[in-house]
């Protein structure tokens, strides 16, 4: 749900949205088989019509719209908008639906600016690199011998021990969307600031960094208490990341709608020895945390080649396919500004991005977390919501889960705060080769003032 400015008319709101469509190729793209496979087929500037797509509402809380008025792929309706006209000396409220195959995080920062300009009556900024540029240039990509090389990489991620999250195995037969149970939990912006500045800089990285190593040490300490065999293997994650990386020369995504992603496994292995240590903020907690960035950086271009191998090259796919895929699937969607009152964004009862799904179709993982933070009049709240099948994990169980990973991420905030907290870990070396343990004598010894020699 979108606020929006006060005077907005049908007219001017019809031509917004009509310059929108002929502007970014994926609102008017088309669900079509093709041999087999489903295609997204472009259609021409202006086949789209704007006014089609809009509806009027007299009360923004009890909207009501027809059944045949949504989405359908198959016909090229990948839009729809449901406006309530507040009057012309008052901002309304905007309800925009988008089919996700069209849009995505990134794609909201793009659109909501571009319609506020459009209906404005200003010019749009041009798009760089087009969705099927980009669409093609992975897939020629994918054949790319360096990418290939990959294959080994993500073969020992997969063939390495995973016990189960829940109760027994995913059904795609029992465990639909229809079965699915959502638990969120949220952390107070005194609890949120320093996972977003203070601890991702003192150790060099970045928030998933942080995120990551709270889940792995949660998963694991979740395993140990309940005595779970192979409880100190190491958490295996399907990890989502938005999709726009930087791997082809000259490609310019940063204009570009669509539905960029990647969903790669990662094998996250905190090595915790001292777990008292861990809940106290200690030094334990700190080089779990440089572990698990180590071992994220390890793959290549945050991992989009995962992607092209499993699925766009016809010689690794089916080697890839035929391992197991990860219990957990963690997807942290950044931040979003929310409930202000600020026009052409979420309005302030809008309760961040929502989406919907067929309740038929079979669940991907056991467990699901999307995090967001969310950034409010009263400061940021990072959020999460944890999604499992009915009948395969007690509330209980999740709820355990989610309060241990804020519990592991307070803990990583407090050891941040300590004196001589942090450091570099090998990856930010690029110009020496120099392992962990090199690195945090060195850096101690600086702390101390002490000379220190290179190891020979």
């Amino acid at each position: 749900m979108i606020r929006h400015s006060p005077g907005l008319t049908p007219e001017r709101l019809t031509a917004g949205l009509q310059k929108v469509l002929d502007h970014h190729d994926a609102l008017r793209s088309t669900l079509r088989p093709v041999g087999g496979v489903w295609e997204l087929e472009t259609l021409p500037r202006g086949a789209v019509d704007a006014a089609d797509l809009i509806r009027r509402a007299t009360d923004p809380d009890h909207l009501v719209v027809d059944p045949g008025w949504s989405l359908r792929p198959d016909a090229g309706q990948m839009v729809r908008a449901v406006w309530w006209d507040a009057g012309p000396d008052r901002p309304g409220r905007l309800l925009l639906v988008l089919h996700h195959l069209v849009v995505d995080g990134v794609s909201w920062r793009i659109l909501l600016p571009d319609l506020a300009a459009a209906v404005e009556g200003r010019a749009l900024e041009p798009v760089g690199t087009s969705l099927r540029g980009w669409a093609e240039h992975l897939t020629a990509l994918a054949q790319d011998p360096a990418r290939v090389a990959e294959l080994p990489l993500w073969t020992e991620v997969l063939e390495g021990p995973d016990p189960l999250i829940g109760a027994r195995a995913l059904d795609p037969v029992r465990d639909t969307v229809a079965t699915v149970r959502h638990l969120r939990l949220t952390l107070s912006p005194e609890r949120t600031e320093p996972l977003l500045t203070r601890v991702p800089a003192v150790f060099h990285g970045g928030v998933n960094d942080v995120l990551l190593t709270g889940l792995a040490l949660a998963v694991a300490d979740w395993r140990r208490r309940k005595r779970q065999a192979d409880a100190a293997a190491g958490v295996l994650v399907d990890l989502e990341g938005h999709g726009r990386e930087d791997v082809v020369e000259g490609a310019d995504l940063s204009r570009t709608v669509g539905w960029f992603t990647s969903l790669y496994p990662v094998r996250l292995e905190p090595g915790v020895v001292d777990w008292a240590d861990v809940w106290a903020g200690g030094v334990e907690v700190g080089q779990a945390l440089k572990r698990v960035k180590e071992q994220l950086r390890a793959l290549p271009d945050n991992g989009i080649g995962y992607g092209l191998l499993r699925h766009l090259n016809p010689e690794t796919s089916a080697r890839l396919a035929g391992l197991p895929a990860p219990h957990i699937g963690f997807n942290y969607l950044g931040r979003l500004t929310s409930g202000t009152d600020t026009d052409w964004a979420a309005s302030p009862e809008a309760d961040g991005l929502g989406g919907g799904a067929d309740d038929a179709m079979p669940l991907p993982h056991a467990l699901e977390i999307n995090a967001l933070t969310e950034d409010g009049p009263d400061g940021s709240r990072l959020g999460a919501v944890w999604s499992w099948p009915d009948g395969l994990l007690t509330e209980d169980d999740v709820r355990d889960l989610a309060e241990t990973w804020f519990r592991a991420l307070d803990a990583l905030a407090a050891h941040a705060e300590r004196p001589g907290a942090g450091g570099h870990t090998p990856s930010d070396l690029t110009l020496v080769s120099l392992t962990q343990d090199e690195i945090d004598a060195f850096e101690d010894e600086l702390e101390l003032g002490t000379e220190w020699e290179m190891p020979k």
